[in-house]
């Protein structure tokens, strides 16, 4: 085990509370075991550490975020998101390769979204040679966490969003029968609504799109009474 995580891993194990982890454990539908922290607690957990102990070095951030994401307790997966997070603006090219293993591995709706939309988000207007490349491995990779990320990774963008790519995108993953998928395609149309909402309503009106991703793409423009 790396160094820098010994007091990280001391520290939540002193602060594991069993009661708290049965529901949360639960509540991942018995995915993951869990420690018991919840958000506030782990929040301050890790920020007395990072005071302490600071920021990793880059060169070793691959090995720390792979230790961590081996240790069987969720709030450690946590950790590491939030890590990369504080590091996601000096993190190398490669790091990619880091994403996505998170990814593939140990995946669920928890980690993947953070990693979509904080993490290979930035990483892609930093480095946007990788963008084209990985979509073009992710999309038919067959794994549905992957597709959801590529859905997703534009979820902040706003005006910068790449309209022909995100509705290319969503052709291509409409007729899945996942229920991640479809939920995505609502929610990166429903974000992405608040930009151009005519856009995303043509876009509805148009193309042949599952109910649940219809519903989901809607949500809020029928909250605003703009549909």
């Amino acid at each position: 085990m790396h160094q820098y995580l010994a007091p990280l891993i001391s520290s939540f194990q002193q602060n594991a509370n069993p009661e708290y982890a049965a529901p949360m454990q639960k509540y991942m539908k018995n995915r993951f075991d869990f420690l018991g922290i919840k958000r506030p607690l782990r929040n301050d957990l890790q920020k007395l550490f990072f005071k302490e102990y600071n920021l990793p070095d880059i060169a070793e951030i691959s090995q720390i975020i792979n230790e961590l994401w081996e240790l069987p307790e969720r709030e450690f997966q946590y950790f590491a998101l939030d890590l990369l997070v504080k590091m996601i603006k000096k993190l190398p090219i490669e790091s990619i390769e880091i994403f996505e293993r998170m990814i593939i591995e140990r995946s669920w709706w928890d980690t993947v979204d953070l990693i979509a939309g904080k993490l290979v988000s930035i990483h892609f207007q930093r480095f946007p040679e990788l963008r084209d490349k990985y979509i073009a491995k992710w999309m038919p990779s067959g794994n549905m966490w992957l597709q959801r990320t590529c859905l997703l990774f534009q979820l902040h963008y706003k005006d910068h969003t790449d309209v022909m790519l995100l509705g290319s995108i969503i052709m291509s993953l409409a007729k899945s029968d996942e229920f991640f998928i479809q939920k995505a395609i609502g929610w990166a149309l429903r974000e992405y609504s608040k930009t151009d909402a005519q856009a995303v309503i043509n876009f509805v009106e148009n193309n042949e799109l599952p109910k649940l991703s219809k519903q989901e793409a809607l949500k809020w423009l029928k909250n605003q009474g703009k549909y």
